[in-house]
């Protein structure tokens, strides 16, 4: 195996697990017991069992569900899932029952792998015929089926905020090319070590950091979630270099107490910003306090994550762009699906080794995605002269007013710009005189005094009278997704 990333990655998740095991090098650290888990011992552990499931008759690509948060475990599971040549159906445990039940029907996982803090839900809601892997059904062994690059690796289930949700399929090839892309963006070298802090259920925790130290040769430092107050300690004791992180928890970071000790903040080259838009504000702020630069990036589940990033300083980092693209080529399309005039607004799609193979039994969907080779991301966006993104708003969340359309990004950044605000997100709401109105909800930092008077005339001052919300609501917290990112379609029927 030859470790180049200057071209997309070769081979199989087999194939680099193999050779990383071939040391005594560190593939994790868990940075809230202190344990290690060597690059050897995980190949070893997912070899063993990827046997035993072998042994079970589960057949090549059949799905097999992981039911895990964070931890050695689910690590465990993961890679033993996908070293056998198995499809990694990752559940979201964020998602509620319902969308569980769904995620394990549709898959057609005969089993699962669960988690003793999941086994309540797991039985309540699994469906006939899946059932939850004990120790035991894994002890006959049979020899492992042949693993391509083109096989199924990867299931997951997109958030479903329209819809009964999408099982995303990814194979071996492109769930390592969503690493890689990440590696070869931020430079990662065996020497760093990320910060694992989202879900690895989700397409950034998987991607970003455990395929992009798999790619990379580097190590990682898990914990089972997030924590505001220990954020910066978990950071310093588990050596990381560098953290990937949502929206949300920059603003939570931001507005807490807790600095980074002095050996963090000198060991830390970067953090690295995705899901949703980062305000301008709250970038500025963060890293003014801090002194850590943040690295604005995009991606999607149906991309294994990052399709855009902005490059490491000194390389010129446009604060509100999530950058250009790394291993993807990058098209705004107008409404046609042709390629738009260069500054001009359209849907923003890409093409390359990380985008998707499929909608899991859903062709109309997958067809729907796709114009040509080019996947259509659904989001809105410009590109300057220099290839770098602007994101305007996601086609299924403008407000239309009037006929004329509002993106709720626009709105979201002055209320960011008060310094109280935790958390925003502007939405629609029906209405007789214009179709659709606007509104928002906002988080705000404890001990705060703002009052709905003081948002509005900020908006109004900001924006004008017509794209300003006539309403702003107060929410200990706004709805969110596994990932962190704000689900803004739930907040109309969640007031």
């Amino acid at each position: 195996m030859i470790f180049d990333l200057a071209t997309p990655p070769v081979g199989t998740v087999r194939d680099w697990l193999n050779a990383r095991a071939d040391g005594d090098e560190v593939a994790v650290v868990f940075a809230e017991t202190g344990g290690t888990l060597l690059w050897r011992t995980l190949r070893n552990e997912a070899r063993d069992i990827a046997a035993g499931l072998t042994g079970l008759g589960i057949a090549k690509g059949e799905s097999v569900a992981i039911v895990h948060p964070n931890g050695r475990a689910g690590l465990v599971a993961v890679y033993a899932t996908l070293y056998g040549g198995f499809r990694a159906t990752m559940i979201n445990l964020a998602a509620g029952p319902d969308a569980i039940a769904y995620a394990l029907d549709h898959s057609g996982a005969r089993f699962a792998f669960v988690h003793e803090t999941q086994a309540d839900t797991f039985a309540n809601v699994a469906p006939e015929g899946t059932r939850a892997l004990q120790a035991g059904d894994l002890q006959t062994h049979a020899p492992l089926y042949e693993v391509e690059a083109a096989d199924h690796a990867l299931l997951m289930y997109t958030s479903g905020t329209t819809g009964k949700p999408k099982g995303v399929v990814h194979t071996q090839s492109s769930l390592l090319a969503g690493g890689w892309t990440t590696a070869v963006a931020h430079d990662l070298r065996p020497q760093d070590r990320g910060f694992c802090v989202l879900p690895i259920y989700h397409i950034n925790g998987l991607c970003v950091t455990v395929m992009g130290a798999l790619v990379s040769g580097g190590s990682l430092a898990m914990v089972s979630r997030f924590s505001a107050g220990k954020f910066w300690d978990q950071i310093d004791k588990g050596a990381a270099t560098w953290f990937s992180v949502v929206p949300t928890i920059i603003s939570h970071l931001l507005h807490g107490a807790a600095d980074p000790s002095t050996s963090a903040r000198a060991r830390l080259r970067f953090g690295r910003s995705a899901s949703s838009a980062l305000a301008v504000d709250t970038q500025t702020a963060f890293e003014t306090r801090f002194g850590v630069p943040i690295i604005e990036t995009m991606g999607l589940t149906e991309t294994a994550a990052q399709i855009l990033s902005n490059p490491l300083p000194p390389g010129v980092r446009k604060i509100g762009s999530p950058g250009v693209g790394y291993g993807n080529d990058i098209r705004i399309m107008a409404g046609d699906l042709t390629e738009a005039p260069r500054g001009s607004e359209g849907e923003i799609a890409v093409r390359g080794p990380n985008v998707m193979h499929a909608y899991l039994h859903n062709p109309d969907a997958t067809a729907a995605t796709f114009a040509g080779d080019w996947l259509r991301t659904g989001d809105l966006g410009r590109m300057d002269r220099d290839g770098y993104v602007f994101v305007t708003g996601r086609l299924k969340e403008l407000i239309i007013k009037g006929g004329e359309n509002i993106a709720p990004r626009e709105i979201d950044e002055v209320l960011y710009s008060h310094n109280d605000i935790v958390e925003a997100a502007a939405f629609a709401r029906p209405c007789a005189q214009y179709g659709e109105r606007v509104e928002a909800a906002v988080a705000v930092r404890d001990g705060s005094s703002v009052v709905e008077a003081d948002l509005l005339v900020l908006c109004k001052d900001r924006l004008g009278q017509f794209k300003a919300p006539e309403r702003v609501h107060f929410l200990s917290e706004l709805p969110k997704g596994p990932s962190g990112k704000i689900q803004r379609l739930k907040l109309a029927e969640l007031l």
